[in-house]
């Protein structure tokens, strides 16, 4: 399985050519770059008030409310320091770079930009995690609407953390493959008693949210990750936090990429079919004519 990218490449490679340009001391150029993301994330890497030694990266998330809520902004004033900066227009968090000053650890700057919206996201796994590891049971649940129509849980209880994710399937099939890539996962923790247990559930949501506001339908499902100390240790909890925010678009990404291998292997079949029935023509009916001019030509009956 393919794990994806939890930075964003475009933004890091764009940032490390301005810093290593200036640092060779090449004239700045200007930048104006909008990236989209998943989950609907915006980036936008730009000069503010047309500046060409300033680098600016802002981001927007439609849910950044929501992660104010559980301490975004405290955690990328942590993460980013002097770095932050009033927010571009538009966007929900702006970070901003000295090309006339570049960071002495130009490369840690590099990646911590990339890894913007991963940042936005940590805060809410975090408050969680450490409710759990004081014993702060009975906390309210976070309730974080990622897209339009799917949304995340998370809540801590006395011995573990449970993460929900609920998902829209948009065709039926998606229903079908879904169902088998979560079994995967069933399987991968008898490999592993280290992972995480992996729960799924299929049109209706599980005990945890019965009594809420949770959609129901055929083409909705919840995954539920249930996290043990072992998980959000200090050691543990960065890794944990890279791989379960990304869950639902690496998901979505894997059965995408089932359905053009099961398209391409069908095409393949279709092919070689085809071969075979042209092979298998019969060849007793084939009469020979000649046209006015004298030539040849086969035809079957």
């Amino acid at each position: 399985m393919i794990l994806l990218e939890i930075h964003n490449r475009i933004v890091e490679d764009t940032l490390r050519q301005k810093f290593d340009n200036a640092l060779a001391g090449n004239k700045p150029e200007s930048v104006d770059i909008t990236i989209a993301d998943f989950d609907g994330v915006l980036y936008h890497i730009s000069n503010p008030g047309g500046d060409k030694t300033k680098v600016m990266v802002s981001i927007s998330l439609k849910f950044y409310k929501e992660l104010q809520q559980h301490g975004a902004d405290t955690l990328l004033q942590r993460e980013y320091g002097a770095f932050i900066t009033s927010a571009e227009k538009g966007y929900d968090v702006s970070i901003l770079f000295d090309l006339e000053n570049v960071p002495e650890n130009k490369e840690e700057a590099v990646k911590k930009a990339g890894l913007l919206k991963r940042n936005c996201f940590a805060s809410v796994f975090e408050k969680y995690f450490q409710f759990q590891q004081e014993g702060q049971e009975g906390k309210e649940r976070a309730v974080i609407n990622y897209r339009d129509d799917e949304t995340m849980y998370v809540e801590a209880k006395g011995d573990r953390v449970t993460v929900i994710f609920s998902t829209v399937f948009k065709d039926e099939d998606d229903v079908v493959i879904g169902k088998v890539f979560m079994q995967e996962f069933k399987e991968g923790r008898r490999a592993s008693h280290q992972a995480p247990m992996v729960l799924y559930s299929h049109r209706e949501p599980p005990l945890e949210l019965q009594g809420t506001d949770a959609a129901t339908g055929d083409n909705i499902a919840y995954i539920t990750f249930v996290l043990y100390p072992r998980h959000i240790t200090k050691a543990a909890r960065d890794n944990t936090i890279n791989l379960i925010h990304t869950f639902r678009d690496y998901l979505h990404y894997h059965i995408k990429c089932s359905k053009a291998y099961i398209h391409s292997r069908m095409r393949a079949k279709t092919s070689d079919f085809l071969k075979v029935l042209n092979r298998a023509r019969p060849e007793n009916n084939v009469k020979e004519k000649r046209t006015i001019t004298g030539r040849s030509f086969q035809q079957r009956n």
